[in-house]
């Protein structure tokens, strides 16, 4: 059973990680648009949905991949992901509320220049479809 949980592990480290940079830069990538759009509202009703129940920030990912690494014996001192990745992949020590602020800014970043992006995408396609009924 060790090995399914180490695979795990492995599985969520690389999954969470690309839902991280797509979170934060599908938006760029024109057909993956509406995808980043579900993500980022994904995300955010876990974090503020969920959260409300489980706590701000609550993330399910985070939830499952903290319970593969309890099976494991590996600790889980951390109470956000994004800082548990910054003190595990780069070794540095950097203060909890600041990870938790640049995350939340970077988020909302992201989200707004999702929703903008999308509307003008929506907005353009709008346009070229009236054209085409003159």
């Amino acid at each position: 059973m060790e090995i399914f949980y180490q695979i795990a592990n492995t599985f969520f480290f690389v999954f969470h990680i690309g839902l991280i940079l797509f979170n934060l830069f599908g938006w760029m990538v024109k057909p993956l648009r509406k995808w980043n759009l579900i993500t980022l509202g994904l995300t955010a009703f876990s974090w503020f949905g969920l959260g409300f129940f489980y706590g701000f920030g609550y993330c399910f990912l985070t939830d499952w991949h903290w319970q593969i690494r309890d099976q494991l014996g590996y600790p889980t001192p951390f109470n956000s992901y994004i800082h548990f990745l910054i003190t595990t992949l780069f070794s540095v020590s950097v203060s909890e509320r600041w990870v938790d602020v640049l995350t939340a800014s970077l988020f909302f970043a992201a989200l707004i220049m999702s929703i903008l992006t999308n509307l003008r995408d929506y907005k353009k396609s709008m346009k070229s479809k009236g054209d085409g009924l003159r």
